[in-house]
């Protein structure tokens, strides 16, 4: 089968859309599909090319079985949100002028968001006389309102209109997660969808790596470390963690952990500096090579995002990397995500936005050492069991034969 992909990330790239599209077109590539991705040139999150690379018209390159096509880009930071709609439109106009030097397809994939990047896939349907297939791994435009980055007025009206008009057209939409599926139906996508929910790579996050020198870098060895990593952004309330810092500052045994990068990391290095706060360490993105040290460094994982309904129908990526990683977790995320973690018996639920409460978790694992184990074993038993990559991209893979087949 000749599977067409459409992604605005990929690697090297290290974000959760990056993972998620890689480690799926690598599995299918290895079972003997014929896999192209079209992306773009690697420059997230900071807007600087990544070693390597040249931002040229089209350009084109195997790896690990996969063709892997990049287009012209606009290259700039994640942030910003008028230079940033920019660039996602930038992509959809490119791939839509390069479908033409494509090869054929058999059946198309968009992930969205980013939302433009997801309507590529009406012109690619067209052109390639092949199902397309929408992923839905975030639900755009709402959550653009929810985290503030735009209110609801005749943009974000037109934006919905779009986006009805995309599920209608679609074949087939994929969401990531159970509660997605109520407003897809909705809004024009019933009776075609499925959940595919994210998973990790069990070849890269397992328990076996040696955090101590992450912990020596940073000047945590003593400490009970509780880290969050992934995107710095505006809907994941990350002042909490500097605020649960601030409570613990007087206390020794605890350290506080920010990887990754985003839109809101300036400011909460700023905040952070500011406060002079020796227990709290903001050290940006680092190789994904890098991240399972990290995590045998982790004692506990914060996931968090706001306090907004919106976020209960999201399930964070990184949980499934802290339950590989046998790491406890404290999850300030309510909804699909906080039964998630009760299903799996991984880690303990907090109030969004509550120091109160992560002071609270994060005491209580440090003083039991045995409850986090617990913890820890449990969350790796149950995504061994429901979201190993591998398994994951194979019933991605069969439904995709399935709707080429229906349709051919």
């Amino acid at each position: 089968m000749r599977i067409l992909f459409f992604t605005h990330y990929y690697p090297p790239e290290v974000n959760a859309p990056a993972s998620r599209t890689y480690e799926h077109c690598r599995e299918w590539a290895k079972s003997g599909h014929d896999v192209t991705v079209v992306t773009c040139v690697p420059n997230h999150p900071a807007g600087k090319i990544y070693p390597g690379f040249r931002n040229r018209i089209y350009q084109s390159e195997m790896v690990e079985g996969v063709r892997i096509i990049r287009l012209l880009t606009i290259i700039t930071a994640n942030n910003g949100f008028l230079l940033r709609t920019l660039n996602y439109v930038f992509y959809m106009v490119a791939a839509t002028f390069a479908l033409p030097f494509l090869p054929k397809a058999d059946i198309v994939v968009t992930t969205s968001p980013q939302f433009f990047c997801g309507l590529v896939g009406i012109p690619a349907k067209l052109l390639k006389r092949a199902p397309w297939v929408l992923e839905i791994r975030d639900l755009w435009p709402e959550s653009i309102v929810t985290v503030g980055a735009m209110d609801k007025g005749a943009v974000i009206r037109f934006l919905e209109a779009v986006e009805r008009f995309a599920y209608r057209k679609a074949d087939h939409i994929v969401a990531v997660t159970d509660s997605f599926v109520e407003h897809i139906s909705q809004n024009g996508g019933a009776n075609k969808i499925d959940v595919i929910k994210n998973g990790v790579d069990l070849g890269l996050f397992h328990r076996g790596a040696d955090g101590d020198e992450v912990k020596r870098r940073y000047g945590f060895e003593r400490r009970f470390v509780s880290a969050y990593i992934g995107t710095h952004g505006m809907a994941h309330g990350l002042d909490t963690i500097i605020d649960a810092a601030i409570m613990l500052r007087e206390d020794p045994r605890f350290g506080f952990l920010l990887v990754g990068d985003g839109s809101e990391r300036q400011r909460l290095v700023e905040r952070a500096g500011s406060l002079k706060l020796d227990n709290l360490c903001i050290v940006g993105q680092l190789p994904k090579s890098d991240m399972p040290k990290v995590w045998a460094a982790t004692d506990a994982s914060i996931i968090l995002l706001r306090q907004n309904d919106a976020f209960k129908k999201v399930i964070p990526s990184k949980m499934f990397e802290a339950m590989a990683m046998e790491c406890p977790i404290i999850l300030g995320v309510e909804g699909e995500a906080a039964q998630l973690l009760a299903d799996a018996g991984a880690g303990i639920a907090m109030k969004p936005e509550s120091a109160d409460e992560l002071v609270a978790a994060v005491k209580r694992l440090a003083e039991d050492r045995e409850l986090g184990a617990h913890y820890g074993r449990s969350g790796a038993a149950h995504v061994r069991e429901f979201y190993d990559r591998g398994k994951v991209a194979h019933r991605y893979l069969d439904l995709l034969t399935k709707i080429a087949k229906a349709k051919s």
